[in-house]
Formats: C-alpha cells, structure tokens, sequence
C-alpha cells in the first residue's frame, strides 16, 4: 500500500510537467500576449506610436489562432496607432481589409464591426482632409468621403452611439463643402 502512495505523490509533478508542456502551453501564449498587449497600452498612453504598433504586432503573432475577437480588437488598435504615426495610408487599406472580412463573418459582435467601421470612416475622413491640404483635384477625394459620408449614416442609423456618429456624419459633410482654402491655416483635427 506505502509503495502505491509513494508511486502516485511522485506520479503529482510529472502530471504538472504534461499539463505545463501540453495544454498549459495555451495559457503561457495568453500570458505572454498580455504582457505585449500591457506595453502596447503604456506606449499608447506615452503616446510612443511605433513601439506601441511593434508591440500589438508582436502581441498578435503569439496570440493564438482561436482568439479571434481579440485579434480583431489588436489589428483595430494597431491601424490605430498606424494612424496617429503618420501610416494612415496604409492604416485605411487595413482597415478596409478588416471591415471586409468582418462584413463576411456571422461570428463576430455587432459591436466589433461597428467599431472597426467608425475606425474606417475616421481614416477616410482624415485622408480626405489632407488631400484637400494638398490641393489634389476633386476626383481623387471625393470617393473617400462620400465612402466616409456612407459609413456614418450607416453608423448613425444602426450604431450605438448615434450621436457621436451624426456628429461625425455632419463633419463628413461640411469637409466635402469646404473649399482647399478654408482649411489652411487650421490645425489638423484630432484623432
């Protein structure tokens, strides 16, 4: 009987080790992306815009596959960050991306796609207004903010914060109104 509870209690650690190199390896990745994501959010506070986006980015490399909704959530904030960082061209292609994978998926929250949308019309706003900066003719802008115009209303009839986003709609439309003049000298909107 002593030899069958020595060989068990000896038995307990080799049981943790498996566990620990098996499927405990899921929650050591979790942690891990914690940790990343931890950082991220202290460099977006400090407002250190390519460390933040290096660190989401390394947070979604170990982020394991069926996190999908938290992956989603990280390509939102790093399009973000790409945005603040001056890579909003390249912030509004992924998000065009996104929103379009996420408009194909059933699975997903209502609340996750509204956010990766609005996230989209704020990157199409903003590029719309630095093309009018620059003076670039009318048929390179206008399809970027009558794309923006769109996903507002949209917003605005369906979202959760519809005053915020009819807020948003009628800023679409006084930028599409407003002449390349009018905007020089103002400072650029925030973010």
């Amino acid at each position: 009987m002593r030899i069958i509870l020595v060989t068990l209690w000896l038995l307990i650690p080799l049981g943790f080790a498996a566990y620990h190199f098996g499927p405990g390896q899921e929650l050591v990745k979790l942690d891990n992306t914690e940790a990343l994501l931890s950082k991220a959010r202290a460099a977006v506070t400090d407002e250190n815009w390519p460390s933040a986006i290096e660190s989401y980015q390394k947070a979604l490399a170990k982020l394991p596959k069926d996190e999908k909704e938290t992956s989603i959530r990280i390509q939102i904030e790093i399009a973000k960050a790409k945005m603040q960082s001056s890579g909003l061209p390249e912030a509004r292609e992924d998000l065009a991306e996104l929103v379009t994978q996420l408009n194909d998926d059933p699975s997903i929250s209502s609340e996750l796609k509204e956010e990766a949308l609005s996230t989209l019309a704020n990157a199409r706003y903003y590029m719309t207004y630095l093309m009018k900066l620059e003076g670039l003719p009318a048929e390179e802008w206008e399809p970027e903010i009558e794309a923006a115009r769109q996903e507002y209303k949209l917003l605005a009839q369906t979202g959760s914060d519809k005053e915020k986003h009819l807020a948003d709609l009628e800023s679409t439309i006084r930028l599409a109104r407003a002449e390349p003049s009018e905007l020089y000298g103002l400072p650029i909107p925030n973010q």
